[in-house]
């Protein structure tokens, strides 16, 4: 049976600065590094309100990315 260890985390905020000639949106990540492997959402997303209340531009999207190691048990 394989194990799976979360190594390491990255939060990221996708932001709308505008639209294109279509109407389409505009979207700008910030992605943030080294982000805790045990963070709960709900840790993760009070962070993401907070650096998103002192963003010039409205908050579209928030994601987790992790990076796990998967090795035979």
């Amino acid at each position: 049976m394989a194990t799976q260890v979360t190594t390491n985390s990255r939060l990221q905020l996708y932001f709308i600065t505008g639209a294109d000639l279509e109407g389409k949106d505009i979207v700008k990540t910030k992605s943030f590094n080294n982000v805790k492997t045990d963070a709960t959402p709900e840790a993760l997303l009070v962070v993401s309100n907070a650096l998103s209340s002192v963003q010039q531009y409205p908050l579209m999207e928030i994601k987790r990315n992790d990076t796990s190691l998967i090795s035979p048990e």
